[in-house]
């Protein structure tokens, strides 16, 4: 009797399928990782060894962040995607500084260009990039007012303010 099995992963298992995955010329076995291949899990640590304290928040964040940036701009409603995303509106610093969520921006940026320091000191060289060493990057900030000015966060900073989205009242420095 033949039971069938389900674990998600494209490759076959013998079965009489008519799609073969065939690994890479060079490459070990149908598991050997790909280029771009992606680890979110904790490696396994020799015995005796303590698992680290890091918050687990924050483990790949960079692709959480990039998602993030996928996302949002597509959403259909940008209040509900940050509040997915862990994004507070109302949120408070560590010293108990209240801030308020009042923008989420992202900008394109392209590096053309670099610049490199004369030997000696005396001045830059600047040299256009060529094509295949331009890099495009997209940049996310989260920007809140906390009564006197606006504070510029990144994605890891925002997420890290303690929620306090229910309170309403902005407190006007100096009054």
């Amino acid at each position: 009797m033949h039971r069938g099995h389900d674990h998600h992963h494209g490759h076959d298992h013998g079965h009489a399928h008519s799609h073969v995955h065939h690994p890479e010329p060079g490459r070990v076995g149908h598991n050997a990782p790909g280029p771009k291949s992606v680890q979110w899990q904790t490696p396994h640590l020799p015995h005796g060894h303590a698992h680290s304290a890091e918050d687990p928040r924050t483990v790949d964040l960079d692709l959480v962040e990039t998602a993030f940036l996928e996302g949002f701009g597509r959403a259909p409603d940008p209040v509900s995607f940050l509040r997915l995303a862990g994004i507070p509106f109302v949120g408070e610093t560590g010293d108990g500084q209240r801030l308020h969520l009042l923008r989420v921006q992202t900008e394109d940026v392209v590096d053309v260009g670099a610049v490199m320091p004369l030997v000696g000191g005396d001045g830059v060289r600047y040299d256009p990039l060529p094509a295949k060493m331009t890099s495009r990057r997209r940049r996310l900030s989260f920007l809140y007012h906390d009564g006197r000015e606006v504070i510029r966060l990144g994605f890891m900073e925002a997420r890290s303010l303690h929620d306090r989205s229910d309170a309403a009242r902005i407190e006007i420095a100096g009054h």
